[in-house]
């Protein structure tokens, strides 16, 4: 095979090097790859509602995931430059600045996402090829038994219907080589207070105490399945509000790919080789069938997503009540369950699944808030925070997206249910911090 020249892998919410198409293909095909990583401004402003996109906790675990993806990439040879930057200025000039051959990045299809991409493909010189993939599904696009437009609108139809029907690729890995031309001086990976935070220390009583990037994921990974064996008692433990490990924490990395789904897919299979499969076992791979149904939503109803009609193009009467929404936010409402989840969310950045949803509940069927406000809100402080699967979800739990039951739920009875004892809403409402 002839070698092309120099090829540049744009990294975006694939912040891993096992697994990664576009950085596979890239070194498949070119002699000499170089990495680059843009913190993106457009996500250190503030949005329509007033609050910023990223807050202390994303960016933090945004900064260890994109340094542990340096040391990772170095180890293959591949320099990362990174830079604090708008990527529709910034790339264009830095594959002119290294005479890119050829760029390779994650295709995304979201409406800011796109609109990025637009505006790059526009500027990049015409001699600089773009080749984009879909690579952040559990099940490939090109793979599933429907076209885009006939994505089912209930999850069981579209689960049963991939299970049947689709097979999972496996993952792809990188070899290491010796590269003639390697650029040996990257740039400096940037810090939280390069960002505009300032430095925190982590909340003793986080259930997330854990480190962004590839290899703390490989490391937790190993724990949930082969070390501790936590996966086979998953489905029982999974709606907890308490510790590290009632539920497996995946959906940090997964958020900003430094695990992919196909990775903690496969590595669920090699455990049932070892250990045999259960309810649990199983329940993990539902889970992440889930994530990919809100990315299919997302691909076929597009910027639906985001508007406040929903999916479905219900009207209801919304209200903006800043004081009602302050005192969400803040933990400042009459409900007990809900202050506590609310306060936890607020001081470490993570809430469990069974708190996220009884919360949205409240926010929108008890105090009829804008649904996109508690979304932006979440958007800006979950570590977790991905955007098909939250703003999926938000619409799901307020009636205008595609729960087919439109259901409620009843904090009080949940409380009960989940935190019988109170030992959950004790650990975050004594705290002296409010």
């Amino acid at each position: 095979m002839q070698f092309k020249k120099t090829a540049i892998v744009w990294f975006t919410s694939n912040l891993r090097v096992l697994d990664n198409k576009p950085l596979y293909e890239a070194c498949v095909n070119y002699e000499n790859v170089i990495g680059l990583y843009c913190f993106n401004k457009h996500d250190f402003t503030e949005t329509q509602f007033g609050i910023k996109k990223i807050e202390k906790f994303r960016a933090k675990f945004l900064v260890e995931s994109v340094l542990d993806l340096s040391k990772n990439l170095k180890k293959l040879n591949i320099s990362l430059f990174c830079y604090f930057d708008f990527p529709e200025d910034f790339i264009p000039q830095f594959c002119s600045d290294h005479n890119a051959d050829a760029i390779y990045f994650q295709k995304d299809f979201t409406y800011e996402e796109l609109k990025v991409i637009e505006i790059i493909t526009q500027k990049i010189s015409k001699k600089t090829l773009l080749y984009s993939y879909y690579d952040q599904f559990l099940f490939h696009p090109e793979n599933i038994p429907f076209t885009l437009k006939n994505i089912p609108e209930v999850f069981t139809s579209f689960r049963k219907k991939v299970e049947k029907n689709t097979t999972i690729e496996n993952q792809l890995s990188v070899t290491p080589k010796k590269r003639t031309n390697l650029i040996k001086v990257s740039s400096q990976i940037f810090s939280l207070e390069d960002l505009g935070f300032e430095s925190f220390e982590i909340n003793l009583n986080t259930a997330f105490p854990f480190l962004g990037g590839e290899s703390q994921a490989t490391k937790r990974l190993l724990y949930y399945f082969f070390e501790s064996k936590k996966i086979s008692f998953y489905k029982k433990t999974r709606n907890g509000l308490l510790g590290t490990d009632y539920s497996s924490k995946f959906s940090p990395w997964l958020a900003n790919g430094s695990i992919s789904a196909k990775t903690i897919y496969w590595e669920i299979k090699k455990y049932e080789q070892q250990n045999g499969s259960n309810q649990s076992t199983y329940w993990m791979i539902f889970e992440l069938i889930w994530r990919d149904y809100f990315k299919y939503l997302s691909l076929k109803h597009k910027n639906n997503l985001f508007k406040l009609e929903g999916i479905k193009q219900i009207n209801y009467h919304w209200k903006k009540d800043s004081n009602l929404i302050q005192s969400w936010i803040n933990g400042k409402t009459s409900n007990e369950f809900v202050n506590a989840n609310m306060i936890e969310l607020k001081l470490t950045g993570w809430m469990s699944n069974r708190g996220r949803q009884n919360v949205a509940s409240y926010f929108t069927k008890e105090l009829m808030l804008d649904w996109r406000i508690g979304a932006t809100y979440f958007e800006s402080i979950l570590i977790d925070y991905d955007v098909h699967s939250n703003y999926g979800n938000w619409q799901y739990v307020s009636g205008v997206g595609n729960d087919p039951r439109d259901r409620k739920f009843n904090t009080q009875l949940q409380a009960e249910r989940y935190d019988s004892m109170g030992k959950y809403r004790r650990t975050w409402l004594q705290t002296n911090l409010f």
